[in-house]
């Protein structure tokens, strides 16, 4: 059987599209599914890429990026963290899901294996697969938010391990790993002769605590990053990876042979992402996020549901339904046919305590939240 067809489905993919077919049939449905933020892309950045199409900037780009924009991401860390990070190790991708491919690519071999928490994000596991590589699914709790400790490397490791990827914030949880954890987790990995890959995607989209990254930390870290989620640029599909000085060499080549270069105009209207005038733009969305998040929690604890572990960035909530199922795979279908509220199972995240966990997206306005609650409280009773 090839690895292609050993990979699962992405559950909520086949939600949404579900949820589409409701709506065209006239269905009144509250997407709480999809991590994708609700707002459009920053007006400064849709006229910067519309310009550059008017300027036929068409044309391929070095396989690490336009060397302008990797400065602009470098200038980003020194405004955000007084940083100061070499453009050269600074590499521009098709999407964060890139910038992971590469980083895989470049420290594992077929038959080897990389630590991963259960839950997080799945897609993860399966570009390991389809690359041949062995994923070891570590059961993480909210007695860690969620999270890898040093405990966890020292445990799991063996000598097939090469990496293991961590995300703050992380995706389903919304939780943050404090910054003394991820010395330890560095050092940790660093003992044991592999690295430790950052997820950083949804950086920016931080509530109540001070930010920081992986990279104030060591420069031995690959971190991961997108213009997708606190840029708002999905569709855009570009994003970033921090790597170790000694691995720019091998990113290149590798990114040369797969993505030949990331998406051109993308990347000329990335360019006024770093610009004040988008980031006050951002800011206030971040200050919109921040409020849906503060409505949801309470009230889902009020409706049966239990959040162990305070979200603290991103745009998740992931909680506990086992007082209201055991089934939360075919509670999510239910709920959606039968009261047009769509949420992600918690199948998709992993195995450990899938079936009693749910994860809402709180990527729609409070009056949808609202209604999806009163939809989701009628649903229960």
């Amino acid at each position: 059987m090839s690895r292609a067809q050993t990979i699962p489905p992405f559950h909520v993919m086949d939600l949404l599209a579900r949820a589409k077919q409701l709506e065209s049939e006239g269905r009144s449905i509250v997407h709480l599914e999809v991590g994708e933020p609700d707002f459009a892309t920053a007006r400064p950045i849709v006229d910067a890429g519309i310009q550059a199409l008017r300027q036929l900037k068409t044309h391929y780009t070095a396989a690490t990026g336009l060397p302008e924009l990797r400065q602009a991401i470098a200038g980003h860390y020194q405004r955000k963290f007084g940083l100061v990070i070499d453009p050269r190790r600074i590499v521009v991708t098709p999407g964060a899901s890139g910038a992971l491919q590469l980083a895989l690519s470049v420290l594992t071999d077929v038959g080897d294996n990389i630590l991963l928490t259960d839950p997080g994000y799945p897609c993860n596991r399966n570009i390991a697969k389809v690359l041949g590589i062995d994923s070891i699914d570590v059961a993480v709790t909210a007695d860690t938010q969620y999270q890898f400790s040093a405990e966890h490397i020292k445990q799991h490791w063996s000598e097939k391990t090469r990496a293991a990827i961590v995300a703050s914030p992380s995706n389903p949880t919304g939780t943050l790993i404090e910054r003394d954890v991820m010395k330890a987790l560095v050092k940790a990995v660093a003992d044991a002769g592999g690295a430790l890959i950052v997820d950083e995607i949804y950086q920016g989209l931080v509530y109540d605590v001070e930010e920081y990254t992986a990279l104030s930390l060591s420069d031995d870290v690959f971190v991961v990053n997108s213009f997708s989620k606190y840029f708002g640029m999905t569709g855009w599909r570009l994003g970033w990876m921090v790597v170790p000085e000694n691995y720019i060499d091998a990113v290149d080549r590798v990114a040369q042979n797969i993505f030949l270069a990331p998406p051109t105009i993308s990347q000329h209207a990335a360019l006024a992402a770093f610009e004040s005038a988008t980031d006050e733009i951002l800011q206030r969305r971040v200050a919109i996020f921040k409020e849906r998040r503060d409505y949801l929690l309470p009230v889902l604890n009020e409706i049966g549901f239990k959040v162990s572990a305070q979200p603290q960035g991103a745009f998740y909530v992931y909680a506990d339904c086992s007082g209201i199922t055991d089934d939360s795979f075919q509670w999510t279908k239910d709920l959606l046919e039968k009261e047009g509220v769509a949420v992600t199972p918690g199948i998709d995240f992993g195995e450990f305590e899938a079936s009693t966990h749910v994860r809402f997206s709180y990527t729609r306005s409070i009056e949808e939240l609202k209604r999806a609650m009163c939809r989701i409280t009628r649903f229960i009773k």
